[in-house]
């Protein structure tokens, strides 16, 4: 989700007029399903796709949009020219500093301000995968192994999890024919500055159909790849995010079926046993059209770290599901991520710059620090910024947590002050100024304004769940998405990571629990 922030350096997200003030009287609608699955990103995705395969029928409430692309579309929101399909409805009114109004509107991006973080959220069929950058890092083993359960069995998932995730995102590097054109030298600038720092380089696997960015060069489409235009979502197509994979593979089994604007408020245990999800259906513009009560033998959470363990806390706080375990809302991590502008008028890094990912540097050799740094193309503007971004994110034991705020009646994100600072001022931002050379000028904009695109845990395999997402003593109550990550995806991007550790879940699921609590 790197490219987004490019776009938000100087902007903020201001909050809409209360959708309460714009609901009149709304209908109240009861409905019972086998299985529902809140949220349509990687957890949702690949536990909707894995249950229809079963001859399971799901329901997926998805509180966003759908986001049809195509070549030459206009679907999302150009990065140099904001507007409201950029912010989700009900975000936070601040982020980098600087407030922007935009109309209500049911948009891409969320923000969850919280005591010293503020951790960014996706709406969308498809959730982060639409605006992520897309990065596929799979954890070296050792990594892996360090800040990972350990019985979740690394050699198992490298040999059948994590390539069955890359051959459904259809992962792949950027051509040498690309690379090596005008548009695409800011890459080769930065790989070259990463070998004179003698540190490693390597391209990055990407669910990208690079072909794509190869057309828009031969003036067969407009750009959208070839300038770095695709922060906020790609318009010509070719990215394969979720919801053209998993979501539609699932759908096409005729047993999956996804609800847009379908925003869940609680969810609860129901005197049968069973599980009540409070929904509001939603116009585009935040308001409330109509009240649903659904009743399920299995829930499966997927919302994302931070809407997850939103839910599940407040849950508990409101004695709407009780005994959950003391762990909830503990062990939240950022992925240590770090976000810089790095100015150079002498790098010549070009006008346009080419994206979204090319090149990163891998500094795994020691799993206690390590840390990752990849180059990230800003958007295109009216002059040469001579600036371009850098990113990191590694390992780190900070750990944040939820607490129940009940006059606000939600779960409040609590991050210590300088949470990650042994990664990133010992290993990420050395890495990042050597990259960058004695005569650039870096911007760290965490520093100003600490922030993550890779929110972790809250409701972590071992204390909450078990490895495959079951709430321990609950009963057909799941957790598959972020929040059962324990703040750290081993110095890589968490999609990777997030979807086979889903797969490997699934595979049990379908296994033993499919005619039982499923």
């Amino acid at each position: 989700m790197t490219g987004v922030s490019a776009t938000l350096l100087t902007a903020a997200l201001a909050r809409p007029a209360p959708v309460a003030a714009r609901v009149r009287r709304v209908e109240v609608t009861r409905e019972e399903h086998r299985v529902v699955v809140i949220g349509s990103g990687f957890g949702g995705g690949v536990g909707a796709l894995r249950l229809a395969q079963a001859g399971v029928p799901v329901t997926v409430l998805e509180r966003g949009l759908r986001w049809p692309t195509g070549p030459n579309a206009e679907t999302f929101p150009r990065a140099t020219a904001p507007d409201k399909r950029m912010l989700w409805c009900r975000s936070s009114p601040n982020l980098f500093g600087a407030p922007l109004v935009f109309e209500p509107y049911a948009g891409l991006v969320e923000a969850v301000a919280g005591v010293n973080m503020t951790a960014l959220c996706a709406a969308g069929v498809g959730g982060g995968s639409l605006v992520y950058q897309g990065m596929s890092l799979q954890p070296a083993e050792a990594v892996f192994d360090t800040w990972l359960p350990q019985e979740l069995d690394w050699a198992t998932m490298n040999r059948v999890h994590y390539p069955r995730v890359a051959r459904m995102l259809g992962l792949a590097v950027a051509p040498d024919e690309l690379v090596e054109t005008e548009n695409y030298r800011v890459a080769r600038v930065f790989a070259d500055r990463v070998r004179q720092a003698g540190l490693p380089v390597s391209k990055i696997p990407m669910p990208i159909d690079w072909n794509y960015a190869l057309a828009e060069l031969r003036g067969e489409m407009k750009a959208s790849y070839s300038n770095g235009d695709g922060a906020m979502g790609v318009n010509n197509g070719g990215k394969h995010s979720v919801d053209v994979t998993y979501i539609a593979h699932a759908e096409a089994t005729g047993l999956v079926r996804v609800e847009t604007l379908h925003e869940v408020t609680d969810v609860e245990r129901a005197p049968d046993g069973r599980w009540t999800v409070h929904v509001q259906r939603l116009d585009p513009t935040g308001a409330v059209v109509e009240h649903k009560v659904l009743t399920t033998t299995a829930l499966i959470m997927a919302a994302g770290s931070l809407n997850t363990t939103r839910l599940l806390v407040r849950a508990g706080a409101k004695g709407l599901i009780p005994d959950l375990p003391d762990g909830l809302g503990e062990g939240w991590g950022t992925n240590a991520d770090r976000i810089y502008v790095w100015s150079d008028p002498s790098a010549n890094f070009g006008a346009v710059q080419g994206g979204p990912v090319v090149y990163g540097s891998l500094n795994w050799d020691d799993p206690s620090s390590a840390h990752t740094v990849v180059q990230a193309s800003i958007p295109p503007l009216a002059m040469d910024p001579a600036s371009t971004m850098m990113v990191g994110f590694g390992v780190s034991p900070g750990r944040g947590h939820f607490r129940y705020d009940t006059g606000r009646d939600d779960a409040i994100l609590h991050w210590p002050e300088h949470g990650d600072g042994v990664i990133q001022d010992n290993h990420i931002g050395p890495a990042v100024h050597r990259i960058a050379g004695p005569r650039a000028t870096l911007l760290d904009t965490n520093a100003a304004f600490p922030s993550t695109w890779h929110p972790l845990g809250g409701a972590n395999m071992g204390p909450v769940c078990d490895l495959n997402g079951r709430v321990h003593g609950h009963p057909g109550l799941y957790v598959l998405d972020g929040a059962l990550i324990p703040g750290t995806t081993g110095a890589c991007n968490p999609s990777l990571t997030i979807a086979a550790v889903a797969e490997r879940a699934m595979d049990a699921i379908v296994a033993t629990d499919v005619g039982t609590t499923v």
